[in-house]
């Protein structure tokens, strides 16, 4: 039977772990489309784009690959790091020429706190936690404005400036985002993050913007803090947070904390997403290249088919979607995880006792 719908999804594996955990949910998302029963399906094509591409070509992607990506339903992406490329290089290189170019201006990094795996906070009832990062993700400090100069005065006489952008239209749209997610919510709250105390030009305006557009959403609480309070509080008062806004370092930085404070960075899932939908959106794990564990079959996959249920959410497959975050759910309540989250199961096994669990609960799709 041929598929109702296809999906096509640009595979950007990258470097390090990338390349193992993004085979791993591509696994998911096909035994998915295999229990559709033909309702839907997925055309992978894969991009060797990376710091191995760059070590032969100079570049870390095609030159004409951004007119290649936007044919594509969704971009599906591993990682990008390389001993043999500088970090700046790999990563405006690859990942920040599409998130920039493809105006992928909201970047969702959702914090769950999964039964079962422990964590660094002391708190009770870690279940209740489940809180949505979002960040900015077109502008503030990763605008790439600056440069460096006065070089030929000698060693030690370089200057570099580094200027963080932000504008009124980069600012409201990403807080109305939030706060139409938090409106989606049980406890509809949003708090915004900001260092404008000390960064009194873009993050005041930020702060008045934020001020505006609150005035729009009545039905939600808004509270604003400095974000080394804010980090603070992420450990000693995790039960007050719910939708967290902030600029694109701030919420690049707090999102890490919350993964770590969850049990892993390797649980972690993002969605770099154009709204407008004039470009498709990309979808990676948080936790990077990872060198230190790439190739040993290791690395936790979760983050990588987590990521692909925000694919799945993206795309209109929500109750697959449902489906698969359930069976990542039930996998670490039984035990079978990583290292990383202390347990000793193989980066195949997971996704297999997931693979597992989907069958397993299959039959109640359709209440998921």
């Amino acid at each position: 039977m041929s598929a109702t719908k296809k999906y096509t999804i640009a595979n950007i594996p990258g470097d390090g772990i990338g390349k193992e955990v993004l085979p791993e949910g591509r696994r998911v998302l096909e035994y998915l489309a295999e229990l559709s029963n033909g309702k839907f399906a997925f055309d992978f094509e894969t991009f060797p784009w990376g710091s191995e591409y760059f070590a032969e070509h100079g570049r870390m992607m095609a030159e004409d690959g951004l007119e290649q990506l936007k044919r594509f339903d969704a971009i599906y992406f591993g990682a990008v790091g390389w001993r043999n490329v500088p970090d700046h290089v790999s990563l405006w290189g690859l990942r920040l020429a599409i998130t920039q170019n493809f105006d992928q201006w909201a970047n969702i990094r959702p914090v769950h706190f999964y039964a079962g795996v422990k964590s660094a906070l002391n708190y009770d009832d870690l279940e209740s936690l489940d809180w949505i990062l979002i960040r900015e993700n077109s502008e503030g400090e990763y605008a790439g404005f600056g440069g460096r100069n006065f070089s030929g005065r000698g060693t030690g006489k370089e200057i570099a400036v580094q200027s963080a952008v932000f504008t009124e239209e980069g600012c409201e749209r990403i807080i109305r985002h939030a706060f139409d997610i938090a409106r989606t919510r049980t406890r509809k709250k949003v708090t915004s993050a900001t260092k404008s105390n000390a960064q009194q030009y873009g993050m005041v305006l930020w702060d008045e913007v934020f001020d505006r557009v609150s005035k729009d959403y009545p039905d939600v609480e808004t509270e604003r803090w400095l974000v080394d309070a804010l980090a603070a509080r992420f450990v000693q008062r995790p039960d007050t947070l719910e939708v967290v806004v902030g600029s694109n370092l701030i919420i690049d930085i707090l999102s890490d904390l919350g993964s770590a404070l969850a049990g892993s960075l390797g649980i972690a899932a993002s969605a770099n997403l154009n709204p407008d939908g004039r470009f498709p959106s990309m979808f990676e794990p948080v936790h990077g290249s990872a060198p230190d564990i790439a190739g040993e079959g290791i690395a936790n996959p979760v983050g990588a088919i987590a990521t692909a249920v925000l694919m799945l959410e993206h795309l209109g497959l929500v109750e697959e979607a449902g489906l698969a975050q359930h069976a990542i759910e039930e996998t670490i309540r039984q035990g079978t995880v990583t290292k990383d989250l202390g347990g000793s199961s193989g980066m195949a096994e997971v996704t297999d006792a997931i693979l597992a669990n989907i069958a397993a609960l299959q039959p109640t799709a359709s209440a998921v």
